[in-house]
């Protein structure tokens, strides 16, 4: 048994201890947090002083195979798979060392993320909790066509949700709209229309499995809640100079529970495209309106696609909703552990500090409900019990 120890607690969710609380740990799981910071008789005890203990951090969208250099996409291009797997793995640590200890992988190449989950399943201390979808489905030459997961029609569609679900991936990514990161397309245009977007819903409901839609444009958006995904990434409503939020179709996601999957993050002084600089006011804008309607957001910091987005880049994700957009810390906390959690239908292991739950917890220096900027001093990291820093 093992009893950790810092100066302030919070769950994931709504409570915050002060007092010297303590989290008692067992065989990987936790049995109690006390509230006065006792130690049971032949506990082994791990006292972190004036640190705050909180869930370990969940990142809703993330790229392994994508290096975050200056051109991700030549740069996996260039490795084989023995090269990309060795750099997912490095990747996956780094996020573990800033108490990300829950990853949502959006798009690999060949199903590598699989390898990967399975190679941390039996070593929890060698990464982070992994969640995959494979390669991303997408139209013929649409949005990250090059990992392999092009398919076209309701029957071409259905096909690669199954071929997903017979691979064992935790959720279905489907591209409704073009990306950023692949010339031919455009994140203003859909790619897929509500026929399709249905047929990989109604797939993955009979196979028991999640679906994400990457959606920029606003039709696509609509598509996408029409059809009944459980999340939209981005859901930045682009129009082709701009953004264009739709109120009915904030109403009906808000009314239908589709999560939102809020693309933030970047480390202070990374280069971001200009065209997206140039919508940040119009984005901001967006998401308070997002947020003041009722809907459920969670943080996806697409970690991976460039030098602005390392793969430990959440916690700039968090001061970034402080900052920019208003957010109390306790709810941009809670955007990164229970909530993201629930997404990713791990709430009964993930996202809290809570008796039964998984012993995944990250310890800071400070009070990060006071100031998000204590998220990156890390006085320790655990997964499933076992400290890796």
């Amino acid at each position: 048994m093992q009893v950790i120890r810092a100066a302030r607690l919070f769950d994931g969710d709504k409570t915050v201890l002060a007092g010297e609380p303590a989290v008692i740990v067992e065989d990987g799981r936790v049995v109690s947090v006390r509230h006065d910071g006792a130690v049971p008789s032949g506990a082994e005890l791990v006292d972190l002083g004036d640190a705050t203990l909180l869930p370990g951090l969940i990142d809703a969208h993330v790229h392994l195979a994508f290096d975050a250099g200056a051109d991700p996409v030549g740069a996996l291009a260039a490795r084989d798979d023995a090269q990309a797997l060795e750099g997912m793995r490095a990747a996956a640590r780094t996020a573990l060392a800033a108490g990300i200890t829950t990853v949502r992988d959006l798009g690999d190449r060949g199903y590598l993320g699989l390898l990967l989950r399975a190679e941390f399943a039996r070593d929890p201390a060698a990464g982070p909790h992994l969640l995959t979808a494979g390669p991303p489905i997408t139209t013929t030459r649409g949005h990250c066509w090059y990992l392999g997961g092009e398919a076209d029609g309701v029957e071409g569609v259905r096909a690669a949700v199954r071929a997903r679900a017979e691979r064992g991936v935790d959720v279905i990514k489907i591209m409704a709209s073009g990306g950023e990161l692949t010339p031919g397309t455009h994140s203003h245009i859909p790619q897929y229309g509500i026929d399709e977007l249905r047929a990989a819903v109604d797939e993955a409901r009979r196979l028991d499995l999640p679906v994400s839609a990457h959606a920029h444009a606003g039709q696509a958006i609509a598509d996408a809640v029409e059809a009944g995904v459980d999340s939209v990434e981005h859901c930045s409503f682009f129009t082709e100079d701009g953004v264009g939020a739709m109120p009915e179709v904030i109403e009906r996601l808000v009314r239908t529970g589709v999560v939102v999957s809020a693309t933030l993050g970047a480390v202070p002084g990374g280069t971001i495209p200009p065209r997206i600089v140039a919508r940040m006011a119009a984005l901001t804008d967006l998401f308070a309106r997002l947020r003041q309607a009722g809907a459920t957001i969670v943080f996806g910091t697409d970690a991976g696609i460039g030098p602005p987005k390392p793969h430990d880049v959440l916690p700039h994700a968090i001061g970034m909703a402080v900052r920019m957009f208003g957010w109390p810390p306790l709810e941009a906390l809670r955007a990164v552990t229970s909530l993201p959690a629930r997404l990713c239908r791990l709430d009964r292991r993930k996202g809290r500090l809570a008796p039964g739950m998984d012993a995944d917890i990250l310890a800071v220096a400070g009070d990060p409900l006071a100031d998000p900027a204590a998220l990156f001093d890390v006085r320790a990291v655990f997964r499933l019990g076992h400290r890796i820093r």
